[in-house]
């Protein structure tokens, strides 16, 4: 993993390069001659809101801050901006720079510093000569006066962990099967500060997960199932946790129901971006030392076949005994997730949030852009959830759960099959989902925008650790209301 430094600095160093984060009457003696600022100010005149100044021993870029009437907007646009940078940065060999905050705005720098850190990322493991791709930008310093050391903090943990999320799932999925992905939250656990228990296929097989189980089938390796919990004392609501659930097949064939072609599976190892978005908020919670009770669970198998695999038609026996008719094999996670749901019951949850790649349907509705998302939560809580998208720009489309969808769930040997059908493919996903709980519950589907086939600014290509910043947000401000 590429991790930057992100850290709190009063003054800029000798030789350090700048950006400038300015408004119109920002004053700019501190750091450009008389000439530039001439120079600065007819550009501005001209409608050009950057301009950089070679000095030799730095460089120093300003950047007059964006003018968005909405301040989610013009947040987006700061962190796009730094990416744009960030080319440059690195193209200069700059390995330290200041983001200087002239404009007296503290949560633009923080913004601004979010989308260069979160643009530097690199996966490199796989290089045979890695050191020849790497980023040379290594460490942000934000200069913001009034800027609270805890806020650069919170940023660190949010900026690490989603970059976590992205080498989980950038990593091949022989390098990482659902054995492993349990092992690497273990360590990451260690590491971060929050627990970690590991049940493997004997226990899986004694609380009668059958969706997990019939998935395993057509693998080589056996299933897990991965329980996090961050729970420090005197947290409020220790008797009323929040559940996280993370899909994680490690990797998807479709099993019997194979994907139609070889491009539709050369990115399926991307199937965990659920559980990666999980553990990768669990690692920031943890940093950040959130006085909230937080539960993860993570199913977790990779779906193929074997000769032994599960088949369309097959009647598999769910936890808590809900039955289920398989139509299609590809339409393996809702499986793991339903188990997961029942299994949250047992911790009397106040809140169950899901998050899976689950659907095409959803990835076709919304694209790259939007979280479909689903729900039993009341509308404040989903208010607060939809705000925390807008500012995380991981933004939320809620699709209706109405009775009318259960029919399409129907089956004439078993409580529920596995497919809806044709039309409505997403919302027929949630609502199977739905059976299985019966608390506070949304469920997010991010199969549009957990991985990326080109580059999309400071989420690059490829992982995006969607989710991550999503739910941190969520979370840093349940911890503030309570």
């Amino acid at each position: 993993m590429m991790r930057t430094t992100l850290k709190i600095a009063e003054n800029v160093g000798p030789g350090q390069s700048v950006v400038l984060l300015a408004s119109k009457d920002s004053d700019f003696s501190a750091y450009l001659s008389d000439k530039e600022t001439a120079h600065w100010i007819k550009k501005m005149e001209l409608k050009d809101r950057q301009a950089s100044f070679n000095h030799f021993d730095k460089w120093v870029l300003v950047m007059l801050l964006p003018e968005e009437k909405e301040r989610e907007s013009a947040l987006e646009s700061a962190r796009r901006s730094a990416a744009k940078h960030l080319g440059q940065l690195n193209g200069e060999k700059v390995e330290r720079v200041a983001v200087v905050d002239l404009a007296g705005d503290s949560e633009m720098a923080l913004a601004y510093a979010e989308g260069l850190a979160l643009a530097n990322y690199q996966y490199l493991k796989f290089f045979s000569q890695p050191d020849d791709k790497r980023n040379s930008l290594a460490e942000i310093a934000l200069v913001a006066p009034g800027l609270p050391a805890r806020q650069v903090e919170l940023l660190a943990a949010a900026v690490g962990a989603t970059c976590v999320a992205r080498d989980l799932v950038n990593e091949p999925p022989a390098h990482l099967t659902s054995e492993d992905l349990g092992k690497r939250a273990k360590e990451l656990g260690k590491e971060h500060g929050f627990e970690v228990e590991v049940l493997g296929k004997r226990k899986i097989e004694a609380l009668k997960m059958g969706g997990l189980l019939a998935v395993n089938r057509g693998s080589a390796h056996e299933p897990t199932f991965s329980v996090l919990e961050w729970a420090p004392k005197g947290a409020p609501n220790a008797d009323k946790p929040i559940v996280l659930v993370g899909k994680g097949v490690v990797y998807d064939t479709g099993g019997l129901s194979l994907k139609p072609t070889p491009k539709s599976m050369d990115f399926m190892k991307a199937d965990m971006g659920g559980a990666a978005a999980v553990i990768g908020a669990f690692c920031a919670l943890a940093d950040a030392r959130l006085p909230l009770r937080v539960v993860g669970l993570i199913p977790s198998t990779d779906n193929r076949i074997n000769g032994h695999e599960y088949a369309p038609g097959d009647v598999i026996t769910m936890h808590g005994g809900t039955t289920v008719e398989v139509l299609n094999t590809d339409a393996e996670g809702r499986l793991l997730l339903a188990d997961a749901l029942s299994y949250a019951k047992r911790f009397q949850p106040g809140l169950v949030i899901d998050l899976a790649t689950l659907t095409g349907a959803a990835a076709r509705a919304l694209g790259k852009e939007a979280i479909a998302a689903m729900r039993t939560a009341d509308d404040a809580t989903f208010e607060a959830l939809r705000q925390c998208g807008e500012r995380t720009r991981e933004r939320l489309v809620e699709f209706p759960l109405w009775p009318e969808y259960g029919d399409y769930l129907k089956s004439t040997i078993a409580d529920l099959k596995n497919l809806g059908g044709q039309d409505a493919g997403a919302i027929t996903a949630g609502k199977f989902l739905q059976h299985f709980t019966d608390y506070p519950w949304v469920h997010l589907d991010i199969a549009g925008s957990a991985f990326l086939h080109s580059k999309d600014s400071y989420r690059g290509r490829d992982a995006t650790g969607v989710g991550v910043r999503l739910l941190f947000e969520f979370l840093l401000r349940q911890a503030a209301q309570r």
